[in-house]
């Protein structure tokens, strides 16, 4: 077992099993940021006439249709804000969707109605069949693996690549960015949730009823047949933009009354519990190395402020009780029942059939042709 280590830039540590430092101690995290994603990120940000020119690409692709494009909305800051500059800065006539999966947390509900409602935006909410995405999401806790929240991301961009299809939409928004999203999860902490072979087999193995209205996608699927064949494109105008978290926050609430929930993702209500207690917990990972090393290199927060809140735990000791209840209560199952989860085995990615040499293969081709920066290591 290798001695625990510390990047002495940022705050990823060696609980990233794959993290490699240099002579100076510091990681390939912050070295891949430096030297691959900055000159690229600041090249974009200043070239600002980029992101108008985006908006007439996306303009001509509509051809005229009722809506420009697809922005996806979970009420969280990123899609909200991303929401904004769609509207406000380049002009589009976007339809806003949602995934409800049914763990919503309330600032989120209200953040998308406010929002919504100020800037004469239309919504669709695409509902997953609670039974089934129940069933799944207890067969992954059941399977012993860290990405217990894959069934909630695999359906919100599943649906959202079918419904683009469906009616031909060319361009998908979303809130992906290199400001607060610079440094990559590790695929042993969140593997890629679009593997629908991992998913089926893990389903296959613990689930008790058929995915029959649950949405699936596939690596092949979305990253070859809908830009390719399709020629729907998934783009993220944050990048071409000024944009500090805080900012963009303060922004929000002072322009819409929105809502600030915590830590990023805590406004689905079945995440928050996912990162902040069972990750901790039952694999020792804190996704707030990932989360505040992204945040230093990007001047948003020191390496001090970043180390003063990792000295306590990510979840609020005082409604942990109230929060793991409330989980075992949704997912109709005894608090001993989920217990009995965080106690057993873990298990790995690797234990169950999955396409991780695709992936592996993909982002190697994808960063030779300068396609992709960021990302699962």
């Amino acid at each position: 077992m290798r001695p625990y280590q510390i990047c002495t830039n940022c705050v990823m540590d060696t609980t990233d099993a794959r993290i490699v430092f240099d002579e100076k101690g510091i990681c390939d995290h912050c070295n891949t940021f430096y030297k691959k994603i900055l000159p690229i990120w600041e090249a974009k940000k200043k070239n600002q006439g980029r992101l108008m020119e985006l908006a007439e690409e996306i303009r001509r692709a509509a051809n005229k249709r009722e809506f420009d494009c697809i922005v996806g909305i979970s009420g969280g800051v990123d899609s909200s804000y991303l929401t904004y500059v769609a509207k406000e800065v380049m002009g589009l006539r976007p339809l806003v969707f949602h995934v409800d999966t049914g763990w919503n947390s309330q600032e989120s509900v209200n953040n998308i109605e406010v929002l919504l409602e100020k800037l004469g935006l239309e919504l669709y909410t695409e509902v997953i069949d609670w039974d089934e995405m129940r069933d799944l999401q207890l067969a992954f806790f059941k399977a012993g693996v860290p990405h217990i929240d894959t069934p909630q991301d695999h359906a919100i961009f599943a649906a959202m690549y079918k419904f683009a299809v469906k009616h031909d939409i060319k361009y998908i928004l979303t809130g992906a960015n290199f400001s607060t999203e610079c440094v990559r999860n590790p695929v042993e902490w969140m593997y890629y949730q679009s593997d629908s072979v991992q998913l089926k087999d893990i389903h296959r193995r613990f689930g008790t009823r058929a995915l029959d209205r649950f949405p699936t996608t596939s690596i092949l699927w979305h990253k070859i047949w809908l830009p390719y064949v399709k020629g729907i494109k998934v783009a993220k105008p944050l990048n071409y933009t000024h944009y500090v978290r805080e900012e963009a926050t303060r922004l929000l609430r002072i322009k819409f009354g929105w809502e600030p929930y915590g830590e990023k993702h805590f406004e689905s209500r079945f995440t928050k519990f996912y990162e902040s207690y069972w990750l901790y917990e039952k694999f020792g990972y804190d996704v707030r190395r990932v989360k505040y090393s992204s945040l230093i290199l990007t001047g948003q927060m020191t390496r001090k402020e970043a180390l003063d809140k990792l000295a306590n735990p990510p979840y609020d000791k005082t409604q942990i009780v109230h929060e793991i209840e409330y989980v075992a209560g949704k997912l109709n199952i005894s608090v001993d029942e989920l217990q009995g989860y965080l106690d057993a085995p873990n298990r790995t990615y690797r234990d169950y059939k999955n396409r991780a040499w695709m992936y592996s293969i993909g982002s190697w081709i994808m960063r030779g042709l300068g396609l992709e920066l960021g990302g699962k290591r």
